[in-house]
């Protein structure tokens, strides 16, 4: 197991000092690794559940510590978080167990002049417990949700106090896996009795034509993913394209299309007729989503590298428009916890940004077509209040649905959509 937490470790450090992506970090790091499966299981738990509690790792750690934590090694603050969350979130390993895995890893390093101090540490925690605020203001519940202050007071503000403990509890909970069956190819039914086959169950979802697994697997080495037969994609993402339902023999533009869930499921709902053509700004991200159409083998697909923002009237008008817009991501903390400890959020400029999207949107849209705006968080500004704000610029445009989905009401990542119509 030591080669489990020295992975676990060198990939919170990357996290920690690059800010690298969380999912791509540990999945590079396991890749380059020839650990069993038992190894892996134990990085990955290791690795996102500090990620997870790191705050209220940080406060415990502060409390026992006479410097401040700034004071500390970086790597030495990372084994030091790793076997304190093992002693209060691993109930299968032994407090001394966890001490002594701890020791070693820091002896191996660079900094093995800290050992001493990391095995103090960690001892005077097991002596002398843990003691958390109990209230739920926002100072306290950042503390016991590991989510900063801004977040926990923005989820306050828009949703109120029960929502908020729901959203902070469902934070800290691992997401369900849900894929989306390729009914060009085959039908729920079908892939459901092949990947039974495999061992995978699964279990029916919403809307139609989405699928939970029961327990993760990975998707990217399943032979029948690899042949087309489905896709990763979260039930609210599917439950919005649902909603815009685009019809076989439209046209279709996805403005913010990588990785090219929302574009596939719109392909799917179009029969693989008509036209469709999903944009991202970088040619990189252009080429994952030809490649999965390809996979796929949806020929309706057109992809192409565009800027969001930016009106290429040589396209011409189209039946139904989506855009998915860059956005603070609060609604996928589960996902990626990374997203919370962000300090450099620009809020104003994100407003900018989405305000002028869905403005090109209403450009593209013909005359009675529909728009889908949509986000993965769940601040209200960059929802609701922006989506309300553009539409009283425009005469022509009403609004037709709008959904606030939840991880902890809906069993999917937080999201919200709205469906416009242009009259």
């Amino acid at each position: 197991m030591a080669d489990a937490r020295k992975i676990a470790a060198a990939a919170l450090f990357k996290v920690e000092t690059d800010a690298a992506y969380s999912n791509l970090t540990l999945q590079h790091a396991l890749e380059r690794s020839d650990v069993g499966a038992e190894d892996k299981a134990l990085a990955t738990a290791l690795f996102y559940g500090v990620l997870d509690r790191k705050l209220t790792l940080d406060y415990i750690l502060s409390h026992n510590i006479k410097t401040p934590l700034s004071k500390v090694r970086p790597y030495t603050l990372t084994v030091l978080r790793m076997g304190l969350y093992q002693i209060l979130y691993m109930d299968k390993i032994p407090d001394r167990a966890a001490v002594n895995e701890a020791v070693a890893l820091i002896k191996k390093s660079k900094e093995a002049r800290n050992a001493g101090f990391v095995n103090a540490v960690l001892r005077t925690v097991i002596r002398e417990g843990v003691s958390l605020p109990e209230t739920d203001d926002a100072n306290a519940l950042s503390v016991r949700y590991s989510c900063p202050v801004p977040i926990v007071e923005s989820f306050l503000a828009d949703y109120g106090k029960e929502a908020t403990l729901g959203l902070l509890e469902a934070s800290l909970q691992p997401a369900a896996l849900s894929i989306r069956v390729n009914t060009c190819k085959t039908t729920k039914e079908a892939l459901c009795e092949e990947l039974e086959k495999q061992g995978i169950s699964l279990v029916p979802g919403h809307p139609d034509g989405c699928l939970i697994a029961e327990k993760g697997f990975d998707i990217a080495a399943d032979p029948l993913y690899k042949e087309g037969y489905f896709y990763a994609q979260d039930g609210a993402s599917q439950q919005a394209i649902a909603c815009l339902a685009p019809t076989p023999g439209s046209r279709v533009i996805d403005l913010c299309a990588a990785p090219g869930g929302k574009s596939f499921t719109a392909a799917q709902y179009m029969q693989n007729t008509g036209e469709l053509i999903a944009c991202d700004l970088y040619e990189q991200k252009t080429e994952l989503i030809r490649a999965g159409a390809k996979r796929l083998g949806f020929k309706n697909l057109i992809a192409r590298t565009a800027d969001a923002t930016v009106f290429d009237k040589e396209l011409g008008e189209f039946d139904f428009v989506i855009c998915d817009v860059p956005c603070s991501g609060l609604g996928v903390l589960r996902r990626k916890p990374e997203i919370k400890y962000k300090t450099n959020f620009d809020f104003e400029e994100l407003k900018e940004r989405q305000t002028a999207i869905l403005r090109n949107a209403v450009q593209y849209a013909k005359k009675g077509g529909r728009i889908l705006y949509s986000t993965c968080t769940l601040r209200r500004q960059e929802n609701e209040n922006l989506v309300n704000a553009v539409l009283k610029e425009y005469n022509t445009l009403r609004k037709l649905h709008e959904e606030n989905l939840m991880p902890h009401k809906d069993n999917t990542d937080g999201f919200y959509y709205a469906l416009l119509e242009k009259e």
